[in-house]
């Protein structure tokens, strides 16, 4: 299977690993964030796009009017799964779609949001015309992306470590994909493509992250992204053994009790 297709697999057992493990170890407080960047706009719809397990769903459904209708999205169906198992404060709509065909009318929503999903979009000028195609006048496209891999501690470092397991063909999705598309003037090329004529603006959101032990983010990334299909991919056998790599590598830069480490993430929002 080719990288291009192992990067979007968020199948078998990953989305309850990711929901379990990622969600409060990087993702909540980005979350918070994108949606508090919702909460004083004037809303009737919004479309979220690439909504995983549902951690920013659940956010809007609990923090904006009630009034304002909430369609949650995602290309996997497992992941849209797990995140209707969790539930939300009231009613959401979920379904299943491709970012880069969206199964909804022009001009249908107010805003149009993505947490950490833009840089798995095969095409993602496509997407981006997509998401322009279904925002009325005045509406905003709202996502953020990871920033660079060395300006996020945890995931650096496991990427590091386990090129001693593999030495002559390191697994790299969390460089390639996760932390592969941060250039901002790629990402204002991109957007300008998908036919956003508005320049847009770039905030820079730096986090803590912070777990128990090594162990959680060594499992967190090596069972609970597609990380795990790469690791697999080179070895069935070594998933375990990749795992307790992990966690000496990053006992070995953060210390074997509680650790914390730099997130990072850039946040970009366009108007059209």
């Amino acid at each position: 299977m080719r990288s291009s297709d192992t990067d979007k697999n968020f199948a078998g057992s990953i989305p309850q690993m990711y929901e379990s493990y990622l969600v409060p170890l990087i993702f909540q407080p980005f979350a918070i964030d994108l949606v508090q960047r919702l909460a004083d706009r004037q809303l009737s719809r919004v479309l979220e796009v690439a909504a995983g397990t549902g951690v920013v769903t659940r956010l809007m459904a609990s923090t904006l009017g009630e009034g304002i209708d909430i369609v949650a999205t995602d290309l996997n169906q497992a992941m849209l799964d797990q995140a209707k198992s969790i539930g939300t404060r009231r009613p959401v709509e979920w379904r299943q779609a491709d970012a880069m065909a969206l199964p909804f009318g022009d001009a249908s929503f107010d805003a149009v949001v993505v947490q950490f999903g833009a840089m798995f979009f095969p095409d993602k000028a496509k997407a981006f015309a997509e998401a322009r195609r279904v925002l009325r006048d005045g509406g905003l496209y709202l996502f953020n992306v990871w920033d660079r891999i060395k300006d996020n501690e945890f995931a650096a470092t496991v990427t590091s470590g386990l090129e001693a397991i593999f030495p002559q063909d390191p697994p790299r999705f969390l460089a390639r994909t996760p932390h592969g598309y941060c250039d901002r003037q790629r990402i204002r090329q991109d957007l300008a493509s998908g036919g956003f004529t508005g320049a847009p603006a770039f905030t820079q959101v730096t986090a803590r992250s912070s777990a128990a032990s090594p162990r959680i983010p060594a499992i967190a990334y090596c069972q609970g992204t597609p990380l795990r299909n790469e690791i697999e991919g080179r070895d069935p056998a070594k998933l375990d053994e990749a795992t307790d790599v992990a966690e000496r590598a990053l006992a070995e830069r953060f210390g074997t009790g509680p650790i914390e480490g730099k997130i990072q993430a850039l946040v970009v929002s366009v108007v059209k």
